[in-house]
């Protein structure tokens, strides 16, 4: 079924009727969009309106009178300058801070900074001032180090991690000094509508002559550290070898004393073959040991005087 021809252009009508209507609504500004990451404050002739509007979409002003001042509702990051600062223990350093915020209440912070380059200019003054008073609070070390321990070492096969204590010891640590600046800045922000979420200390230098002396200690930690371990090394190595020398030592002894053993259990086996041997036939034995005797104690180099009478003579004399 065709749709007549003047329907078709009554429907046409009414859609770019309604289409001329939005048009002129957007560009007379009585409608503006509220993105999801935004916030904002209606102003008419410059004095705040209503409530904040948080909700996305579209929303509906006054025109020409009524003006929408937008806000970010994400997390913002502020950046600050290195400041240098002395430490309690009167030691020069360069201290860079980072921070990350968020605009809590768009009326106040209209009312009080206005837009956001203003709002960075008011947290340069809040976090530089509660990082200068955290820092010359407390001495260099807590700025820089977290724990006590400079080196950690897990032995193979055990459970206990080793930890080397550092020379100079601390009591706050630079986590706990971040999260004092952190607490001492968050005091002052709301007053401008806004919130600290979170300041981190991104980098520390030292001028030259702390420089010098962080690294004579840090030097000295290690090499008392490395000294630490040569001692328990050597002195792992006596153990060791004690306990090689007492194995060695009764491995010895025990074969010592099993030779011992085998050579008496030999001698006698040999005394009764003797004894046995003797009593079968004691002049053969005699005769046969004679013989014995002349053959360990005669060489063609040797020269013996003897007489007529001597046992050692007297089987010689028999022979013809």
């Amino acid at each position: 079924m065709k749709t007549p021809i003047g329907i078709t252009g009554t429907i046409m009508g009414i859609f770019a009727f309604i289409i001329g209507i939005a048009a002129a609504a957007f560009l007379s500004g009585a409608v503006y969009v509220v993105d999801e990451t935004k916030q904002v404050v209606i102003t008419q002739f410059g004095k705040p309106v209503g409530s904040p509007v948080t909700t996305s979409g579209l929303h509906f002003k006054i025109p020409l009178i009524q003006e929408a001042h937008y806000f970010e509702k994400r997390l913002l990051d502020w950046d600050g300058d290195p400041n240098q600062i002395p430490t309690k223990d009167k030691k020069y350093i360069w201290v860079d801070t980072i921070a990350r915020w968020k605009i809590v209440d768009p009326l106040k912070f209209l009312q009080s900074v206005g837009n956001e380059m203003s709002a960075q200019s008011r947290l340069d003054d809040i976090i530089n001032s509660a990082t200068r008073d955290a820092v010359t609070s407390h001495l260099l070390v807590e700025a820089v180090r977290d724990s006590n321990r400079i080196l950690e070492s897990k032995e193979e096969g055990d459970d206990v991690i080793v930890t080397d204590e550092a020379l100079e010891r601390i009591d706050v640590g630079r986590k706990q000094l971040t999260r004092a600046i952190l607490e001492k800045a968050k005091v002052l922000a709301p007053q401008y509508g806004i919130e600290l979420v979170d300041v981190r200390i991104k980098r520390i230098n030292y001028v030259e002559d702390v420089r010098n002396k962080v690294y004579d200690r840090m030097i000295a930690e290690r090499k008392r550290a490395a000294e630490k371990y040569r001692s328990e090394g050597m002195g792992k190595s006596a153990e060791i070898e004690g306990q090689v020398a007492k194995e060695l030592k009764l491995i010895t002894s025990e074969a010592y004393r099993q030779a011992q053993i085998l050579t008496g259990k030999a001698d006698g086996e040999a005394i009764k073959i003797y004894a046995k041997a003797y009593a079968l036939g004691p002049e053969f034995y005699s005769f046969m040991k004679t013989l014995e005797t002349y053959k360990t104690t005669i060489d063609d180099n040797s020269t013996i005087i003897l007489t007529t009478d001597s046992d050692y003579y007297r089987y010689l004399k028999g022979l013809k």
